[in-house]
């Protein structure tokens, strides 16, 4: 099943999972183990991470320093796949623009497309650890529309390669992110909606919110969403808080603010333990608020950490 079909279906309200590859070296079993329980909520589809290479320094043997590329996290396109047959779920396999030329992102969808995987998210990616600024490849993309672009020439059988006139049409769903916070590059929410608007008028069907914690803010989102004319279904993106640290930490990674009645309870408490049952608490609040309010579906950042989403999802649902 498409996405875009499951949140129009209107049969129910849905609880989606987004998880994390295994690192490289670990078996796929690290990641069943993350999913097993997460099945019995049924969820209708499943999001998969792309991770893109990281660059470090290695000292040769005449003690000079060479730059070696890595992916800690590989395995997006193999895990959809495990995961349809395992599961008989549905996949939603990020695709980003960085570490792709726009050959290897068609080459990419051809895999996606023989595997039976039709629903992507289009993400243009961070820039690599210890970069201030995003790159594109050489012949890649610099803007995650123009990957949106391209996914819906395919759809329509247009191929990169000109001697190609009667391509297969595949038949893929595009989602991608919005940010009721705005992306931190972006200079102010009014244009970032604008360019969120050009990638669905592009054919984005539906859209991802980053992760927040003030329901407000995701309100005042899909509000201004719609005046826009973006009239695709947006869902909330949510993440409990499961550690004191996080408070720092998640701000500064992902750009959004911690509401002060949430940091001072964390603040108060005295180890992790008491910091996760604020933080299933406050996911709860929040969860409980936003289908109230109609929302199609929730869906759920994991980390790689089920324990406090389970006992999320089974008092919401």
């Amino acid at each position: 099943m498409k996405v875009i079909d499951a949140l129009n279906s209107h049969s129910r309200q849905y609880v989606t999972f987004e998880i994390l590859p295994p690192l490289k070296g670990q078996s796929i079993e690290s990641l069943y183990g993350i999913l097993d329980p997460l099945m019995e909520f049924k969820p209708p589809f499943l999001n998969v991470t792309y991770h893109s290479s990281e660059y470090t320094y290695k000292e040769r043997a005449n003690g000079l320093l060479e730059k070696v590329s890595i992916r800690k996290r590989p395995g997006t396109v193999g895990i959809c796949a495990s995961i349809m047959f395992r599961y008989k779920v549905d996949a939603v396999a990020h695709l980003i623009c960085g570490g792709f030329s726009k050959n290897e992102t068609e080459d990419a969808l051809i895999d996606l497309h023989y595997l039976g995987i039709k629903n992507i998210l289009v993400l243009r990616g961070d820039p690599p650890m210890n970069e201030r600024t995003f790159k594109p490849e050489p012949n890649g993309h610099t803007h995650a529309i123009e990957m949106v672009k391209q996914v819906v020439n395919i759809n329509k059988g247009i191929y990169l390669e000109e001697d190609i006139k009667q391509g297969f049409n595949t038949d893929f769903c595009v989602g991608i992110a919005g940010y009721p916070e705005k992306h931190f590059e972006a200079p102010n929410l009014s244009s970032d909606l604008r360019y969120l608007k050009e990638k669905v008028d592009s054919g984005a069907e539906y859209i991802v919110t980053q992760m927040f914690f003030d329901n407000k803010k995701y309100f005042e989102f899909v509000e201004l969403c719609r005046k826009k004319g973006i009239n695709v279904p947006i869902i909330p993106g949510l993440k409990p808080i499961t550690t004191r640290k996080q408070v720092a930490l998640i701000p500064s990674t992902f750009h959004v603010d911690i509401p002060d009645e949430l940091n001072c309870a964390i603040m108060k408490c005295k180890d992790d333990a008491s910091a996760v049952r604020v933080g299933i608490e406050w996911a709860i609040k929040q969860g409980k608020e936003l289908l109230q309010a109609g929302v199609p579906c929730l869906h759920f950042f994991t980390m790689s950490n089920p324990k406090p989403i389970v006992e999320i999802v089974r008092t919401l649902f």
